[in-house]
């Protein structure tokens, strides 16, 4: 999907669907991320990875879409997100959101955990 300021994308790496996200998350974009994270949960995956490496700004609104896709796939979904940059970083550790989900560095550590979680 792509809206000028925002660009989702689903992809699928070893059974976990990673939504991959690039531009802007703000409250007139925040909609594009939901309906990307919704479309890739209709498939009831057993994992899902947010990629936010690309993102160059992040709101409120889309910590706000982060705490509730957490909050909905809590007992079925293992869920990591991926925050490489200070736009994404900065964000979620200031209003703690880091502490209420997993959040990595990197795709390759997010997948790494989200699959062994998976096999367990």
């Amino acid at each position: 999907m792509d809206e000028g300021l925002i660009s989702t994308s689903v992809e699928q790496s070893e059974g976990v669907l990673v939504v991959v996200v690039a531009g802007e998350v703000d409250t007139s974009t925040a909609i594009t991320l939901e309906t990307a994270i919704d479309q890739a949960l209709s498939a009831a995956p057993p994992a899902l990875v947010i990629d936010l490496s690309a993102v160059r700004f992040f709101g409120s609104a889309g910590l706000n879409v982060l705490a509730q896709t957490n909050e909905s796939v809590r007992e079925s979904t293992n869920f990591a997100v991926v925050a490489s940059s200070p736009a994404t970083s900065i964000p979620l550790q200031v209003t703690g959101i880091d502490k209420l989900l997993p959040v990595y560095e990197s795709l390759d550590e997010a997948l790494c955990v989200v699959r062994t979680d998976t096999h367990k």
